[in-house]
């Protein structure tokens, strides 16, 4: 199989990482090819949303598997409206990684697939839309996975204690849901391997408070968590504070019964010992 990748962001490169060699040839695009970072040997092509050179064009052509990471824009989604018409010159599996923001505030309770998105936020409207059109492009048999924060090497509680930048946010009753980076790669990889489109939601067993997860952090570090701060008063910008607009419980039990993906990091609590144990936060 050749994979081609749409926006090599964090978890897209997770995913190469670990189940690179399961293809022929990876191949992706990325805004500026000078920043490769850890990309070496991996084949990369700019684009940054319009009038892509001509061998991009061929790779995605030849692709078995496309894995789309780029956020949509108020002028839909870029990798779409670019290769649009390639993707409808044959079949190919098509992977799209959105977000479970879609599903908007349900006050802390449970939701799952069946839920119909009601968004309220510009940028998750804009990921209901991307999602719909990548169903449609593909005759419904695009794979869309709706992804909780993401947390993993380098990005976690951990090593923002160590980096003196966390903070214990207190806004009662408002609960986030995870996903570790190793359990986002599974997802992928099952959704390739599975026949036929589809939409789950990526998360782990245990939607918890915020502050919760700070403190169990700073408990493995044997260090004080920082003190609780009220959400009314508390100090942040519009886009920190657009993310406690929504609360809600978000199911996999779709993810696990049907792509038969079984969670590595199934809390916080299990991705966060991993974490300390691989050297995290020292």
């Amino acid at each position: 199989m050749r994979l081609f990748i749409l926006g090599f962001g964090y978890s897209a490169r997770h995913f190469v990482r670990r189940f690179g060699g399961a293809f022929s040839h990876v191949a992706g695009t990325v805004r500026d090819p000078a920043q490769r970072d850890d990309l070496a040997g991996i084949e990369v092509h700019p684009f940054s949303g319009s009038d892509p050179h001509r061998t991009t064009v061929e790779r995605v052509s030849d692709a078995d598997v496309l894995l789309i990471s780029i956020p949509p824009g108020s002028a839909g989604d870029p990798a779409l409206a670019t290769f649009g018409n390639v993707l409808a010159a044959g079949r190919r599996k098509v992977v799209y990684l959105s977000t479970i923001g879609v599903y908007g505030d349900h006050g802390g309770g449970w939701v799952d697939e069946s839920t119909p998105p009601q968004a309220a936020l510009a940028r998750t409207q804009m990921r209901i839309a991307a999602e719909q059109a990548w169903a449609d492009a593909t005759g419904g048999d695009a794979a869309i996975l709706r992804l909780a924060g993401i947390y993993g090497p380098g990005r976690n509680a951990l090593a923002t204690l160590r980096a003196g930048t966390a903070r214990r946010i207190v806004k009662p009753g408002q609960v986030f849901n995870r996903i570790h980076v190793d359990d986002i790669a599974s997802a992928i990889m099952a959704a390739v391997r599975h026949r036929g489109g589809g939409t789950w939601n990526v998360c782990d067993d245990e939607p918890a408070p915020p502050q919760d997860v700070i403190a169990y952090a700073a408990q493995l570090m044997g260090v004080a968590p920082p003190p609780e701060e009220p959400f009314a008063t508390a100090k942040m910008s519009a886009m920190a504070r657009s993310f406690y607009a929504s609360s809600a419980r978000v199911s996999n039990a779709k993810l696990r019964r049907e792509l038969g993906v079984t969670l590595s990091c199934p809390t916080y609590r299990h991705g966060l010992d991993a974490l300390w144990r691989a050297g995290e936060g020292r």
